[in-house]
């Protein structure tokens, strides 16, 4: 088992944002976690990648408790997130938001063939290499989101909301190729309003509410389940 969470709490304030979470992430999986807005799912993500402390529970990564380690000390561990709203330095050309990507890194052989690697995933970022982040199009900057979390080669990607804000065309490309990124030996958790994508790609899923997880399962039983059918992919 590569990341087990086991009854995580999270508060913001005095809101509890997480009621005793459990989940868990197996090598090679892609996992959705999926739920309406305000359902806690960037929260899980921001707790995994240790962007906020967790109010009690546990967080196991590769068979080590991370559930106070700095949010650094985890991407070295190999846990690496793509936030919601990709959070690319705008001012940066694409290669060096890339760069930036590997910067707990030293082997220069590998961040040398890790950056051909997601050249060759991403074309377009090719194209565009010598381009202002903060120029490039929605599509191109979660390209680049992605792309930069690939390059610290982590042992799991985080993937927050990767389709928000994309042309249909472009959440298709951008889910084929997060099926590519995980047939290559990426683990992924995703968390996902596309439900449908989501599921479809997945292994297994999560559904979570108001900060509880309310069903799990494969993603092909997830995607049949008339409760899920119902309030996330608009089937009555």
């Amino acid at each position: 088992m590569l990341l087990e969470l086991e009854n995580v709490t999270l508060q913001y304030g005095r809101i509890q944002a997480l009621h005793g979470i459990s989940l868990t992430v197996d090598e090679g999986e892609i996992v959705a976690l999926i739920g309406a807005n305000g359902a806690g799912k960037s929260t899980t993500m921001r707790a995994i990648s240790g962007l906020r402390p967790v109010a009690s529970g546990s967080i196991r990564f590769n068979g080590e408790d991370i559930t106070r380690l700095r949010a650094d000390l985890r991407v070295v561990r190999g846990v690496c997130q793509a936030p919601e709203g990709r959070g690319i330095f705008p001012g940066m050309t694409v290669l060096e938001n890339l760069d930036m990507g590997a910067y707990t890194r030293k082997d220069r052989n590998g961040i040398a063939a890790d950056l051909e690697r997601v050249l060759t995933l991403f074309p377009r970022l090719k194209e565009r290499a010598k381009q202002l982040g903060g120029t490039l199009s929605g599509g191109e900057q979660q390209m680049l989101a992605i792309g930069r979390a690939l390059m610290s080669r982590p042992k799991l990607l985080l993937l927050d909301e990767p389709s928000m804000g994309l042309a249909p065309m472009l959440i298709q490309k951008i889910f084929e190729i997060i099926t590519e990124i995980n047939q290559q030996g990426t683990t992924i958790l995703l968390v996902e309003q596309n439900a449908q994508q989501a599921l479809s790609r997945a292994h297994r899923g999560y559904v979570l509410e108001t900060g509880n997880i309310v069903r799990s399962g494969t993603g092909a039983e997830l995607l049949h389940d008339p409760a899920v059918k119902e309030a996330y992919l608009g089937v009555a």
